[in-house]
């Protein structure tokens, strides 16, 4: 019996000290969280959709508009993308949407089937005041949303650039964790994130353009925007959105596909990486693709190889 209560007493001591514990992270994070508002203040224009505040930044003026859609799960798509196009923005007006969930977008737990997603995004371009058609420039998983947007708005799409873009094949064997993915959520709303060295640190802070002032504008969102209820509602999606576009005809339109060695996060060999969209794009009659030497995030590392051969690409 005394064995029992000991066992009880240290067990209850442990649950205790824990719960001190995340109270104590919990605290700490939303102490932050305060502090860092300020930062947290939109860089674009905030329009609404289906009742809820989208964020769209806006830069340059040109006829030809080049619509930015970032990958699965990247906190801050103004910032990501910012190191490309700043150096495009000086011949063609650049738009980058925030889905719900990401950047300075409201994070809603709705469903993110391809339709819904795809037609949150339309809105908030027009409520933006853009018109089509746009060249299209997605990242990651927006591929399949960029190539169902061309199979069912034909005429408000010119072309494809894909930044190592999502192909449906991909994730004909690709294995997804949804159960983690919660508890990363799990983590980020207590804040046991703020304790991990280095973790906000993205491509685009390491080794993209940003100033000093938009890296801490970037981590302020990493805290706030990390694997959202919206983000992952998303995710329980996808395969069935990727099964979708791939019961649809390839687009034929002008695409050109940037395509990385695979590391970074894809979970393929850098072989079946490139192998996929490769094969994607010898479908495709106006298709091209360039192969580079770095991670996923191809547009944080190689932006100005990028950026010149998407002024010759559109300028054919």
């Amino acid at each position: 019996m005394r064995k029992k209560k000991k066992a009880m007493g240290i067990i209850l001591t442990i649950i205790t000290i824990l719960i001190v514990l995340l109270m104590i992270v919990y605290t700490n994070h939303q102490v932050h969280l305060k502090k860092e508002t300020e930062l947290r203040s939109s860089l674009g224009q905030m329009v609404e959709v289906s009742g809820h505040n989208m964020s769209v930044y806006i830069e340059g003026t040109s006829d030809t508009t080049i619509v930015f859609m970032s990958g699965g799960g990247t906190c801050s798509p103004i910032l990501d993308f910012k190191s490309l196009y700043s150096l495009l923005s000086d011949k063609y007006q650049i738009a980058v949407v925030e889905k719900f969930g990401y950047g300075f977008s409201d994070i809603v737990d709705k469903s993110r089937d391809i339709d819904s997603i795809l037609e949150d995004t339309r809105a908030a371009l027009t409520a933006a005041g853009l018109t089509a058609p746009y060249v299209l420039c997605p990242h990651s998983m927006s591929g399949l949303e960029a190539l169902y947007w061309a199979q069912k708005y034909p005429d408000e799409v010119s072309a494809i650039i894909g930044l190592d873009m999502a192909v449906p094949e991909y994730y004909d064997s690709m294995n997804i964790n949804i159960p983690l993915l919660r508890i990363a959520s799990w983590a980020a709303n207590i804040g046991v994130t703020r304790f991990v060295p280095g973790i906000s640190d993205s491509d685009a802070v390491k080794y993209g353009t940003l100033s000093d002032k938009e890296k801490e504008i970037y981590k302020a969102v990493f805290y706030s925007r990390t694997a959202t209820v919206t983000m992952i509602n998303e995710t329980e999606w996808v395969k069935r959105n990727a099964e979708k576009v791939k019961n649809l005809d390839i687009p034929q339109l002008p695409m050109l596909l940037f395509i990385s060695d695979g590391s970074g996060g894809t979970g393929f060999d850098k072989e079946i990486w490139r192998k996929i969209p490769i094969e994607y794009i010898s479908q495709v009659n106006d298709g091209e693709y360039i192969e580079l030497n770095c991670p996923h995030y191809v547009h944080d590392y190689e932006y100005k190889t990028i950026s010149e051969s998407i002024i010759a690409f559109l300028s054919e």
